[in-house]
């Protein structure tokens, strides 16, 4: 196959790989898609377990946008339900809607609160008024909501999910959190919202279902990278590796996700349940909610975060944005080579924002 010579070679396929796979192959490009799993669609792999019930490989995920041309491009390729993700938070013996709303604050702090101002005039009384310009993701939720909300639902889950205080984490990671101060309980509020009913990865074979595409699994694109004769490189993988490390690893927070199958039809009331406090774990997620599966089973997850594993989370810290840096530069010196994605831009991108990304960069000339 390596003798043949592409118009595009592409390594990974996950949503940025495979939207510029379909995009390049719809206007009559030869393109070879690598990946060194043993299936397509990246992390939103998805597959039927021998109980009927639709699991989620490397964690549950829910699409959901409100950039209409993202909707209609994946619609195109799978039909959506309209399943609304809801998630609860367990605090003691306690579950709290979450994001944290009106009757997460009414029930935290037993008040009785009825209107959006009432509850804004309790957070703003409560609130850090002393933090102006928020420095970390400990200031930037201290000075939203407060220390008793802060360390009963963030505090503890965050050190859990990255491993270091939240005064050290990059305060996007929390300002993308909302609070609100409606009963609004959907964890999402996007216009549009939902999960393929026959699954992500059917989604995908529809993507590259095209003669132009040629699809190489269980491939290590280093091993073989000399081999490959192509007049654009589309790279998806870690940018640190592409470069060989040079400047030193990025780091990533990675998860163990433990599954269980349960002789129970319903485990939880929701899809999602975070664990802020008392467990090693950080939620537990039931998949048969997704799609509203019947069976006289269901299956769970629980997700353990580590360092060592897949690359889910870029660590947003200070040291690894000037690396990451760095490493952005050496892009400059490359000729007909795009970095596009989680993996290659150190970004975390919504699976939304990595299609519109994706579909954005597809426009520039290369």
């Amino acid at each position: 196959m390596h003798k043949k010579k592409y118009d595009i070679v592409i390594v990974g396929a996950g949503i940025s790989g495979s939207v510029f796979a379909e995009r390049s192959a719809n206007m009559g490009k030869s393109v070879l898609i690598l990946d060194k799993r043993n299936h397509i669609g990246g992390n939103c792999y998805d597959y039927k377990s021998n109980s009927g019930i639709m699991v989620h490989k490397y964690g549950p995920h829910i699409f959901h946008t409100n950039n209409e041309k993202v909707w209609k491009y994946v619609n195109k390729f799978a039909k959506f339900n309209n399943y609304t993700h809801k998630v609860l938070s367990k605090i003691d013996d306690d579950l709290f809607e979450f994001p944290i709303n009106r009757n997460t604050i009414n029930k935290f702090f037993d008040k009785k609160f009825k209107t959006d101002d009432e509850v804004k005039y309790f957070l703003d009384s409560v609130r850090d008024k002393s933090i102006k310009k928020p420095k970390n993701s400990e200031d930037a939720i201290l000075s939203r909501i407060g220390v008793e909300l802060y360390e009963a639902f963030f505090k503890q889950y965050t050190i859990k999910q990255w491993d270091i205080s939240p005064r050290e984490l990059d305060r996007t990671v929390m300002e993308r959190i909302p609070i609100r101060t409606n009963i609004d309980d959907r964890y999402f509020t996007d216009k549009f919202q939902g999960i393929p009913i026959e699954g992500y990865t059917k989604l995908f074979e529809n993507m590259l279902n095209n003669r132009n595409i040629d699809i190489q699994l269980d491939t290590n694109f280093f091993d073989i990278k000399d081999k490959l004769r192509c007049n654009t490189l589309v790279y998806t993988g870690p940018i640190d590796k592409f470069f060989e490390y040079k400047y030193g690893k990025l780091k990533y927070r990675s998860l163990d996700i433990k599954f269980e199958t349960i002789n129970m039809e319903k485990f939880q009331d929701v899809g999602v349940v975070n664990y802020p406090n008392e467990k090693n774990f950080t939620r537990i997620t039931e998949y048969k909610k997704f799609l509203d599966e019947d069976s006289n089973k269901t299956i769970i997850s629980k997700e353990y975060p580590r360092w060592d594993g897949e690359l889910y989370y870029p660590v947003l810290d200070k040291e690894n944005k000037l690396l990451n840096e760095k490493y952005k530069n050496e892009i400059k010196k490359l000729k007909n080579v795009i970095f596009i994605g989680r993996l290659a831009n150190y970004k975390y991108y919504n699976m939304d924002q990595a299609f519109e990304n994706a579909l954005d960069l597809y426009k520039s000339p290369y």
